[in-house]
C-alpha cells in the first residue's frame, strides 16, 4: 500500500460535489422492490444502490437472501435508472457472479473481515478488477485486522479499495447496536488519509432515529461518504426492519446534514475547530460510559459489603487507588491537582451508589 494516492482516485473519478451516497435495502427480496428503491433513489444525493443479494444471519432459519437471482433485479434497476450498484461478496463464487451482472462496486462484510482465509480466497478471485472493492471493518475492534484485509487486495493487484465503518460487537447494552470507537477509524484515517472511509450508521445504530446523528459525527470526522439501509416499506423488510429509513427520510437527512468543506482562511479554521471538537464529543462520550460502569461495579460492591456488614469507606483502598491513579496520570501529562480532583468526585460518587444499596 505504498501509493496510497493511487487507492483515491475512484472515488475523484466520480466527480462528485457532495460526500458518496451509497443507499438501499438491506436485502434484495423482489425485484420490483429493487427497482422501486432505485427509481425512488434516481434522482437523489445517492450515487450508488446497494442490496444485499447473500444474507447469512447470526443463526439459521431466518431469510438468507434470495440468491444470485437478485443480482438481475440489480442489473435490471441499473439498466431503468443509470445507477451504479452494489452489493456484498463472501466467496470467489460471488464475486464471480456479481461481475458477470455488472455490480460496480463490492463490499466485503465484517463476518468475513475476521478471516484471513476468507479474504485471501476473495482477494485472488478479485485479482486485477478495476471494480472498487469497500472492506467493513471486523466484527471485533482490530485495526490490524482491518488493515491487513485491505492490504491482501492491494497485494492481488486491486487498486481501487476503499473501508466502511460499521462499528464493533459489544455484549454492553448500549444506544448503538454496534459501538462506534470511533478512534479506530480516525487511527485508520492518520495512517491512510487516501484511503476512503466510508460510515455505515445503519448497522451501528441499529435503530433509524440516530442514523442522521452518525452521519454528521461522520462527516465532521472526514468520513468520504456513507452507506445507508433504505427501504420504501421499512417495517415489513424482511432483514434488518428497525435500522432501515425510506427514501424520503434519506433525502431529508442529505439536506439536514452540514458538509464542512476545506479551502483555505476562516473555512480552513472552521473545518480544522468541527473535526476536533467532535473527537472531543466522541471521547467525552466514552468517559461517560466507563463512568457510568464503574459505578455499576460499586453498587456490586456496595451490594458485597451490605450484605457482610461491612462499612462502605475503606481507606487503605482509597489511597492506593488515589495514588495510582495519580501515578498513570503523571506518566501521560496529567497533574497531580487534576487527577486528585477527578477521583475525589469519582470517589464521592462511588460511596453515594454504595450507601443507597444500604439503605
Amino acid at each position: 500500500m505504498e501509493n496510497k494516492k493511487e487507492l483515491r482516485n475512484w472515488l475523484d473519478a466520480y466527480q462528485l460535489d457532495h460526500p458518496l451516497v451509497i443507499a438501499g435495502p438491506c436485502s434484495a427480496e423482489t425485484e420490483e422492490q429493487v427497482v422501486r428503491i432505485a427509481k425512488d433513489l434516481k434522482d437523489t444525493d445517492a450515487n450508488v444502490l446497494r442490496a444485499g443479494i447473500w444474507k447469512p444471519r447470526t443463526r439459521p432459519g431466518n431469510f438468507e437472501g434470495v440468491g444470485a437471482l437478485g443480482l438481475k433485479w440489480l442489473q435490471t434497476a441499473k439498466q431503468e435508472t443509470g445507477m451504479l450498484t452494489a452489493t456484498e461478496v463472501a466467496n470467489p463464487n460471488h464475486v464471480e457472479l456479481a461481475l458477470e451482472h455488472d455490480v460496480d462496486i463490492l463490499w466485503i462484510g465484517a463476518r468475513s473481515t475476521v478471516s484471513p482465509f476468507i479474504i485471501q480466497d476473495i482477494a485472488e478471485a478479485c485479482r486485477g478488477i478495476k471494480q472498487p472493492v469497500l472492506v467493513k471493518n471486523p466484527i471485533n475492534p482490530d485495526l490490524a485486522l482491518w488493515l491487513g484485509a485491505v492490504e491482501r487486495f492491494h497485494t492481488c493487484n486491486v487498486e481501487n479499495l476503499g473501508v466502511i465503518h460499521r462499528g464493533f460487537s459489544t455484549y454492553e447494552k448500549t444506544k448503538y447496536r454496534n459501538i462506534p470507537e470511533w478512534q479506530i477509524p480516525i487511527d485508520l484515517q492518520a495512517k491512510f488519509p487516501d484511503l476512503p472511509l466510508i460510515l455505515d450508521p445503519s448497522h451501528i445504530a441499529g435503530r433509524r432515529d440516530i442514523i442522521q446523528d452518525l452521519c454528521q459525527t461522520g462527516l465532521d470526522l472526514n468520513f468520504d461518504g456513507m452507506i445507508i439501509e433504505t427501504h420504501y416499506d421499512p417495517d415489513n423488510a424482511w432483514s434488518d426492519a428497525k435500522q432501515q429509513i425510506t427514501p424520503a427520510t434519506l433525502v431529508q437527512i442529505m439536506k439536514d446534514l452540514k458538509v464542512r468543506k476545506e479551502k483555505g482562511g476562516s473555512d480552513a479554521y472552521e473545518h480544522a475547530l468541527t473535526e476536533l471538537r467532535s473527537k472531543i464529543d466522541i471521547t467525552d462520550e466514552v468517559i461517560i460510559q466507563q463512568l457510568a460502569k464503574r459505578m455499576k461495579i460499586a453498587d456490586e460492591i456496595g451490594k458485597v459489603k451490605a450484605e457482610n456488614n461491612v462499612q462502605i469507606l475503606q481507606n487503605d483502598r482509597w489511597n492506593s487507588i488515589r495514588d495510582r491513579s495519580i501515578s498513570e496520570g503523571g506518566q501521560v501529562g496529567l497533574s497531580e491537582e487534576f487527577i486528585t480532583e477527578v477521583y475525589n468526585a469519582i470517589h464521592q460518587e462511588s460511596i453515594r451508589h454504595q450507601h443507597n444499596i444500604g439503605k
